[in-house]
């Protein structure tokens, strides 16, 4: 067979992503028909910066939601005659999967559109839901901190302070490293920073429903019970469905990203609720007798939460640059997994050479980072306007 024309293998890379052409339609329409019901979400489709954004990035959600329908042959699968093959060149009769290699092969003759598509589903695995964790720490500590002040803002400042010293990349260098992984201190931190958000659910509950026990007890059982399911299988792999647990090496990067974003996001919930708690809100508050986690969760928090939204958005990008960085530097996942760092580190050492092994991840994780990005500014226009 003859090599496919960059015009054929644009074509057919449009045709392997259907499944998310349909559904970026489908979510689109429906957001623009009930935008108006839909909040700031809804606002987002009021600026075209932010539009831009939200596809790009749900572009790669929903890549990673139907990957396996996406990729043309097994990520992990090398071809025999098929090593830094050029884009569009045929694969040996009998092979399973497409007929071709639509960018090219790498360096171990492994495909590399599919090793591309599969890589988006390790971003989206670890990067949003890390950050939020990161948040869940961060609001958990920086409301109080900012609130009560005195020596709980002290101490807890310090602490931030001490870990922000660090040059991110060495502190991510340092916890990954297999001699601190042999100490299991990554699954002693896991223990701790990911029983925030079931105390922060927890705190939440009894704040909103103090007058209402029969209902917060419900809310604090559900949360106690499907959040101890999820505690035990990630933090220390002991879900006995084996529904939640976490593979090891992914644990490590998930752990480093949560300890490293936590005190930013500290310091900022810190200075929102300095700000915020001087309001005239916070004191009709006060004069009705509202409890102090009442007023930090139900009265400040949610007027913090435009900053917030959009921090969040910027520091998925954050995450996603420093996941690249350490599949690039070779810690963390596996050597042969197809996140995007690791692709393009095995196709940097020839880039002069055959660029495609290299240059389809890095596009890829540039295009999610600058959409997040967009996404960001498109929130921070809307949000400005409340």
């Amino acid at each position: 067979m003859e090599p496919l024309s960059w015009g054929q293998i644009i074509g057919q890379m449009f045709i392997q992503f259907t499944p998310v052409w349909i559904a970026l339609v489908v979510l689109f329409t429906a957001s623009i028909i009930y935008k108006r019901k839909l909040g700031l979400y809804g606002k987002l489709f009021d600026s075209p910066i932010g539009m831009i954004g939200f596809g790009i990035v749900m572009f790669w959600v929903f890549t990673a939601i139907f990957s396996n329908l996406i990729i043309t042959h097994d990520p992990l699968v090398q071809v025999s005659g098929m090593k830094n093959k050029v884009p569009g060149t045929p694969v040996p009769e009998g092979t399973a999967g497409f007929e071709y290699y639509l960018l090219g092969g790498d360096n171990l003759a492994r495909d590399v559109f599919s090793r591309m598509v599969a890589g988006s589903r390790i971003v989206v695995q670890i990067a949003p839901f890390a950050t939020l964790f990161a948040f869940m720490v961060g609001i958990t500590l920086g409301l109080p901190a900012g609130y009560f002040g005195g020596r709980l803002d002290t101490f807890l400042s310090f602490l931030a302070n001490l870990i922000l010293a660090f040059p991110v990349i060495l502190l991510f260098y340092l916890l990954v490293t297999p001699e601190i992984v042999a100490t299991g201190l990554p699954t002693y931190m896991a223990g701790v920073l990911f029983l925030f958000p079931i105390i922060f659910l927890v705190v939440l509950w009894n704040s909103r429903y103090f007058t209402q026990p029969q209902k917060r007890n419900v809310f604090v059982a559900i949360t106690l019970l499907l959040g101890g399911w999820v505690y035990l299988g990630t933090a220390w792999g002991a879900d006995p469905t084996g529904f939640f647990n976490m593979q090891s090496n992914i644990l490590i990067v998930f752990v480093s990203v949560v300890f490293v974003n936590s005190p930013t996001v500290f310091r900022i919930v810190r200075g929102l609720a300095l700000d915020i708690q001087t309001r005239d809100y916070v004191a009709a508050a006060q004069t009705r007798g509202e409890g102090p986690w009442y007023i930090m969760l139900w009265e400040i928090l949610p007027n913090a939460r435009g900053p917030l939204i959009v921090d969040f958005c910027l520091r998925i990008g954050y995450t996603t640059i420093l996941l690249g960085t350490l599949g690039f530097f070779g810690l963390g996942l596996e050597p042969e997994s197809p996140d995007w760092g690791t692709t393009i580190n095995a196709g940097r050492r020839l880039l002069s050479i055959f660029p495609h092994p290299a240059l389809a991840p890095a596009l890829a994780l540039m295009s999610l980072v600058l959409g997040l990005n967009l996404l960001a500014d498109g929130l921070r226009e809307e949000s400005l306007k409340d």
